[in-house]
């Protein structure tokens, strides 16, 4: 094929485009605004040079231009947080974090409820009479007080306790009795009887029923409120059949594939990023499908978190149970807490569940290597709702067997950590055992803390003198953020150095020192240092 034509043609100019190198302008890195609009410019000055030289900032064409610099910096801005979503490293967003996660099987860690051993007092005004129960159901068993933390109101939930044991919902019937002859005073009727064979759970009962209108496996309940407590989903299915027991109770499991056989009346329970729950139910090949047609119940606690741990006698409020004489229907109670409300725990932190669950992972549920018991003391969860911070280290080794000392410490806030309670160690053995190699001997033991106090001095423009207060309070969240307890560890030297960089990193700091450590802080492998206080001297400049 032949063209003919001037060497000036609209074509040539095109056919003469590669020879020109347009690859060297694009810098491929350069995802900013101002980047990419010099890079436009650059390379409209180096392509058309003779077509385009009015690069003027009231100029239309460099309007255009900065609307495409503007598109691909956003471009490229939403391209580098969607690839970044896709690595535990990187991750920012929850939601992307807990789905990450469950492709290798490890679950974030929804809040837990504090529990604790109330007293109930009639209050004075109408005595209990021991042929007739009282009767505790629905919104009476729920009260409020406000919390310590925040004033905010938290909700508790009254349980009945049985040989020191807290009594799960029995069926759909979401209520429970107390019996005069349950009082201290042996059941005699007046003013003075006391009953402390109850409990409080932290968390808003919410019930939900309905009905199994499809035949398909796997049925699912998507339950209506949130945050769920985790763990505290009951399920309960009628089926009709008055051979069905345990009031048609199913089990919790974490998941489905645990079931023994097709018949097991089991649920697994997933959370969404806000722990909103769906209950799922078996296939009549892992787990019995409950039958079409069948009612349901769901029992669960919403609430959770730290906010609900108060010490004892913290609360004093009045309840009112329903008397079933017909005389004294309603019987108000104070209601005192006679132990401390423990075990509420706040939601995993994405830190934290970042940090740790590459080593959950690799562990496969057993625990055989000194990396696998740090790795289970540090995900580890007592039934009380709290954490530790572990190492291990091997105190003897034989040829069959290890002697392994796992040295502890109890979370007691983002910041502060104690002696692990006898309750939690224990519980962290229990969780041990099954895993270890059979001949392994282990010990937990106390780790070791080393407090310090920082005096630290900053810099900052005279003209910012009015802003001192913010910017003080700036640098005082990144000292806490530097000595959060998931960002400390065992064995972790403390550097000056490295506190004042990430202070200087604020754009308004000229200057930072840590005046009262010099040097590095050494600590030994089953130490871990804490922060005790801190004071900031602000020098304007």
């Amino acid at each position: 094929m032949v063209f003919s034509g001037t060497a000036n043609t609209d074509f040539m100019k095109l056919t003469s485009l590669p020879d020109r190198k347009k690859q060297d302008f694009i810098d491929y890195a350069g995802n900013d605004f101002y980047t990419i609009r010099e890079q436009l410019v650059g390379y409209i000055r180096s392509v058309y040079p003779l077509d385009y030289q009015n690069f003027s900032e009231s100029d239309l064409g460099m309007m255009l231009v900065e609307v495409v610099a503007y598109m691909g910096a956003v471009m490229s801005l939403k391209g580098d947080m969607l690839a970044n979503e896709n690595y535990l490293r990187t991750v920012k967003d929850r939601a992307n974090l807990k789905k990450l996660l469950e492709l290798v099987g490890v679950d974030m860690k929804g809040p837990l409820g504090a529990a604790a051993s109330v007293k109930l007092t009639v209050d004075g005004t109408t005595p209990v009479v021991a042929d007739f129960p009282i009767t505790y159901a629905g919104n009476n068993r729920v009260f409020s007080i406000k919390s310590k933390e925040d004033g905010a109101p938290v909700n508790y939930t009254l349980y009945k306790l049985s040989n020191n044991t807290i009594e799960s919902l029995q069926g759909i019937n979401a209520s429970f009795q107390l019996e005069g002859s349950e009082a201290t005073n042996g059941g005699v009727g007046g003013a003075s009887s006391v009953f402390e064979n109850v409990a409080i759970l932290e968390g808003q009962l919410s019930l939900q029923q309905g009905t199994f209108d499809t035949l398909e496996g796997n049925k699912r309940i998507s339950l209506t409120e949130s945050p769920i407590i985790d763990g505290s989903v009951q399920v309960f299915v009628d089926t009709g059949n008055p051979n069905d027991d345990a009031y048609g109770a199913y089990s919790q499991v974490d998941r489905l594939y645990s079931s023994s056989g097709a018949t097991d009346r089991i649920f697994q329970v997933t959370y969404d990023n806000n722990y909103a729950a769906t209950v799922i139910f078996g296939d009549n090949v892992l787990g019995a499908s409950p039958p079409a047609g069948s009612e349901f119940t769901v029992a669960y606690r919403i609430g959770g978190g730290s906010r609900g741990n108060v010490n004892p006698n913290f609360i004093n409020v009045t309840t009112q149970g329903i008397s079933s004489n017909t005389g004294s229907p309603l019987i108000s109670f104070t209601t005192e807490n006679i132990s401390a409300a423990t075990g509420g725990a706040n939601a995993e932190t994405a830190e934290h569940a970042k940090k740790y669950a590459p080593y959950t992972f690799k562990r496969q549920d057993r625990v055989v290597t000194l990396e696998d018991f740090i790795s289970i003391g540090n995900t580890f969860r007592s039934k009380q709702g709290t954490i530790g911070k572990t190492t291990a280290a091997v105190r003897e080794a034989f040829s069959s067997a290890n002697v392994i000392d796992m040295y502890v410490l109890e979370k007691a806030s983002d910041l502060v950590l104690q002696k692990a309670s006898s309750v939690f160690k224990q519980q962290l053995l229990e969780e041990i055992e099954p895993k270890k190699m059979l001949t392994d001997e282990v010990a937990v033991v106390d780790g070791l803390i080393r407090t310090l106090d920082l005096v630290v001095t900053i810099r900052i423009d005279k003209e910012l003198e009015n802003k001192q207060t913010s910017i003080e309070q700036e640098v005082a969240n990144v000292i806490l953020n530097f000595f959060n307890i998931d960002n400390t560890d065992f064995g972790q030297a403390f550097i000056p150095e490295e506190l004042s960089r990430e202070i200087f990193k604020l754009p308004n700091v000229r200057y930072s020192t840590v005046d009262n450590f010099p040097g590095t802080v050494i600590v030994d492998f089953h130490e871990i240092i804490q922060l005790n206080n801190f004071t900031i001297n602000t020098v304007l400049v």
